[in-house]
């Protein structure tokens, strides 16, 4: 399980469906009836605190807050790399 620290940017990757895939959706494909689509989007988050119960708390660009488990498979630290072409989709913790 990896260890969160305050300040770290994350990617979650957050399952969706709908009938009209966004641009930025990946794993795209049609389910049963073909009238409706599963995919993923990359949510890119910054860890606002680690708790006790292998929780911690992510904060999105609009200032909305989520719990996630330390071991949810669609959170990951974002790699140097990714967070430097990706760095205007993370939140500045300063601004809110």
């Amino acid at each position: 399980m990896m260890s969160f620290q305050i300040g770290d940017p994350v990617i979650y990757r957050k399952p969706k469906s709908s009938t009209c895939p966004g641009p930025r959706a990946r794993q795209v494909y049609p389910l049963e009836h073909g009238e409706t689509y599963h995919y993923v989007v990359d949510k890119f988050w910054k860890v606002i605190g680690v708790n006790d119960d292998n929780t911690v708390d992510v904060v999105t660009r609009t200032g909305k807050t989520h719990r996630l488990e330390q071991g949810d498979p669609n959170l990951h630290k974002a790699r140097f790399l990714t967070y430097l072409v990706f760095r205007k989709r993370f939140p500045d913790l300063e601004v809110l």
